[in-house]
């Protein structure tokens, strides 16, 4: 009988993927917080994993390669098509639309958020492990 990892771990594991993407969106709007002209972008968390999990359940995706010289896409990153801008709640004069305490807020909500989802993937690895055990 053999264990079949993305039924054992669940979605936790992508969890983490899209939590480490949508850290380095925010901590680039932290960056640029001062940069003329710069808009602030999001990941909506929700809507990704939740079109992630559909794709997992309704079977697997693939894409259509329609040069032999194009790479192959194993690693897809799906955090570039679900990007989006922050809308901007107070205009600035420069047209920079980063709200540092916002993006500092949603850095920290992620963060408690990866750390939920590593916290729950590091249990089902140690019921996997007492599992192959025996305990």
């Amino acid at each position: 009988m053999s264990i079949s990892f993305d039924k054992a771990l669940g979605i936790h594991e992508q969890a983490l993927g899209f939590r480490a993407q949508r850290a380095e969106v925010l901590a680039n709007n932290i960056a640029n917080a001062d940069t003329p002209n710069y808009k602030a972008r999001d990941l909506d968390f929700a809507t990704v994993l939740a079109s992630q999990n559909d794709k997992v359940k309704n079977g697997t995706f693939s894409l259509e390669r329609t040069n032999s010289r194009h790479i192959d896409a194993r690693g897809l990153n799906m955090a570039d098509a679900s990007l989006q801008y922050r809308t901007p709640m107070q205009p600035s004069i420069d047209q920079n639309t980063v709200d540092a305490q916002l993006e500092q807020s949603s850095y920290a909500e992620n963060a408690v958020g990866f750390q939920a989802s590593f916290t729950l993937l590091n249990s089902k690895f140690k019921g996997l492990v007492s599992a192959l055990r025996g305990e």
